[in-house]
């Protein structure tokens, strides 16, 4: 029986990650035997490659400034497991938390017993203490975030009033397949009959799979780039002034609370996600709202500045996606100052291409690191082995640790220079854990 809270965490992260075959039927059981908690709540379901924690901390602001108790369900944490799951962006209790796995774990155990193939996967347990909290506590509206893919996402349980798809690229190919329309076809499986979706600007091959699947099942599709638009018009910002162009709004001015290029797309997504939400709900879409929304948000590790001067920023560009997005930010808005960047990956990530990507940058001072990883499983990569492939203007420099990294580059920032440390979003959750 489960009575600390440390208990709690290690019942949850004790379980198996993933199973051999993808189902539903287990967390369908699962949540059947918890009395289906999911039932009756209003949900936005996200999924994407990249984007998807920036455009809920986005909706999450701006449906709160429109009044409305927003229920969020997102991952990995940065700090504390309980940000996963949170009420208003606050992070639910600790003895919440120890209550509810109290509450699934005899349910597990059953499973156990039950099922050929076991009980359920962590992140199939995280989903269903979701579920029992938000069941409690009445929320207008939860916005769902999908762990991996979608189809078979232990979140894909429900009905959603909007599904959004903000990108789709390469990650996770060794669950969700080798070519981008296989991983466009886990995405897709979000859709629902009749239900609309909003979509980023997508890879030709992906967007058709989601075209055809949305066609289907009769779901109005929103296309970025088509149906709605935003443009960054202070140059050389790092927080952009977006104006944004939809159905409803025309000419929507904003200024971003999260900085980078690449909120630009994220924020015309959240934009139209929200407009489609109120009118839903039959709540007025106030643009003063949007606008204060939009301003106010906060998500850890996302271009986070953690020191003003010098400019010390985190970011968890964990992927190749992500890191090009880094990388055009450093472009356009850091392109006359010295950038010095420390960066660690997991070693099951495209480490090599990403590196790639910062050594491209003339204005780049490079310094790799490992860190502990999220388990044994899934190690830091060695990047130390790799540098000698790349033409760099300046020499790529190692350390042992980030932490003797980042009292070297400390040293040789100039007031105006900028640090960015990045990579792993478990690299960067350490990293601010012990700065912040």
């Amino acid at each position: 029986m489960i009575e600390s809270y440390a208990e709690a965490l290690n019942f949850i992260h004790g379980r198996t990650k993933f199973k051999k075959i993808p189902t539903l039927d287990r967390m369908r059981l699962f949540l059947d035997r918890l009395g289906n908690p999911q039932k009756g709540l209003k949900y936005v379901h996200i999924t994407g490659t990249n984007g998807k924690g920036s455009t809920v901390a986005m909706l999450r602001s701006m449906l709160m400034k429109a009044g409305l108790n927003v229920g969020s369900f997102t991952s990995p944490f940065i700090t504390r497991f309980n940000e996963r799951i949170a009420l208003n962006a606050e992070p639910i209790s600790d003895e919440d938390l120890t209550r509810l796995a109290r509450k699934v774990e005899p349910v597990v155990q059953q499973l156990d017993q039950e099922l050929p193939t076991g009980g359920p996967t962590e992140f199939e347990i995280d989903t269903a203490i979701m579920f029992c909290y938000f069941a409690e506590k009445q929320p207008d509206l939860v916005l769902l975030e999908v762990g991996i893919g979608g189809l078979y996402d232990s979140t894909n349980v429900i009905t959603p009033l909007v599904s959004v798809i903000t990108t789709v690229s390469w990650d996770h190919m060794k669950y969700l397949g080798d070519t981008l329309a296989k991983i466009a076809h886990q995405k897709a499986g979000i859709i629902k009959k009749g239900v609309p979706v909003v979509i980023g600007q997508l890879p030709s091959s992906a967007c058709q799979v989601i075209m055809r699947e949305a066609n289907e099942k009769s779901a109005k599709v929103y296309e970025l780039g088509k149906d709605f638009s935003a443009q960054k018009i202070n140059r050389n910002a790092i927080k952009a002034e977006i104006v944004y162009d939809g159905d409803q709004l025309h000419h929507f001015r904003s200024n971003l609370g999260l900085a980078g290029d690449y909120q630009v797309e994220n924020a015309a997504i959240a934009i139209t996600t929200v407009q489609i939400v109120l009118t839903k709900l039959g709540i007025p879409v106030i643009t003063g709202d949007l606008k204060k929304g939009l301003e106010m948000t906060r998500w850890p590790g996302r271009m986070e500045t953690i020191i003003s001067e010098p400019l010390v920023l985190l970011d968890g560009a964990h992927n190749l996606p992500g890191m090009q997005a880094l990388v055009k930010t450093i472009r356009d808005d850091f392109s006359d100052r010295e950038v010095y960047v420390l960066v660690a990956i997991l070693a099951d990530k495209q480490y090599e291409l990403m590196l790639g990507e910062l050594a491209s940058l003339g204005n780049v001072h490079l310094m790799v690191t490992n860190f502990a990883g999220p388990g044994p499983k899934r190690p830091s990569a060695d990047l130390a082995t790799t540098i000698g492939e790349f033409k760099t203007k300046y020499p790529i420099q190692v350390a042992e640790n980030w932490q003797t990294g980042f009292v070297k580059l400390s040293q040789e920032l100039a007031a105006d220079d900028v640090m960015i440390i990045t990579g792993s979003l478990y690299f960067v959750s350490e990293v601010r854990k012990n700065l912040k």
